[in-house]
């Protein structure tokens, strides 16, 4: 069954769903196209077969008037019966829709191609981004612990240094009071202690 410019009109796709895909509108409008080229192509090629067999029908006149003509159709009949072969062809058409749809194709592809590479080099820096980040943050959190501990470590010498001086305070206090007890006792242990009840 020959292709014919209605079957292109008349030919309906399926929508794609959640993918990419063509265009709708884009696609109908280069169709559209593509009928009014092919039914040109087709009427020049009914014109052409009509010319030539006028021209054939034209071999049959007078013999004084057949042989210019005779050899006029001939000349021109080759070159016309080539293209109207070529251009009418159902093999010739479907030869250009395959071209057009690898074409469409390789656009694509190559599309496709660029999409992933620039989709890569974005998750590419992105992941160098964080990963930057993440070692600021880092070395941010070990500076501030850093900072914290010498402030601890210097807190900690206060507390010891404040406990040496407490006790070392605390010894005095209690020697002086032991000091001044024996002092005391000595004192008292000297003087006559009185007779009670003699």
């Amino acid at each position: 069954m020959a292709l014919t410019p209605d079957d292109v009109v008349t030919k309906q796709f399926q929508h794609v769903r959640f993918k990419e895909g063509f265009d709708p509108d884009e696609v109908d409008d280069f169709l559209d196209e593509i009928v009014v080229e092919w039914r040109k192509t087709i009427a020049e090629n009914e014109e052409l077969k009509a010319k030539l067999a006028a021209f054939e029908s034209g071999e049959s006149a007078p013999a004084t008037v057949a042989a210019p003509v005779a050899e006029a159709p001939a000349a021109v009949s080759e070159p016309a019966a080539a293209p109207a072969a070529d251009a009418g062809s159902p093999s010739a058409a479907s030869a250009g829709i395959i071209e057009l749809a690898q074409r469409l194709h390789d656009e694509h592809v190559a599309e496709g191609r660029a999409k992933r590479d620039q989709l890569i080099s974005e998750a590419q820096a992105q992941a160098t981004s964080i990963v930057s980040e993440a070692e600021a943050r880092g070395r941010d959190e070990m500076a501030r612990l850093e900072k914290e501990r010498a402030t601890l470590e210097g807190r900690i010498s206060e507390l010891r240094q404040f406990e040496r001086d407490y006790r070392t305070q605390l010894r005095s206090y209690i020697e002086g009071h032991l000091r001044d007890l024996d002092a005391s006792s000595t004192a008292t242990g000297s003087a006559p202690v009185p007779a009670v009840g003699l």
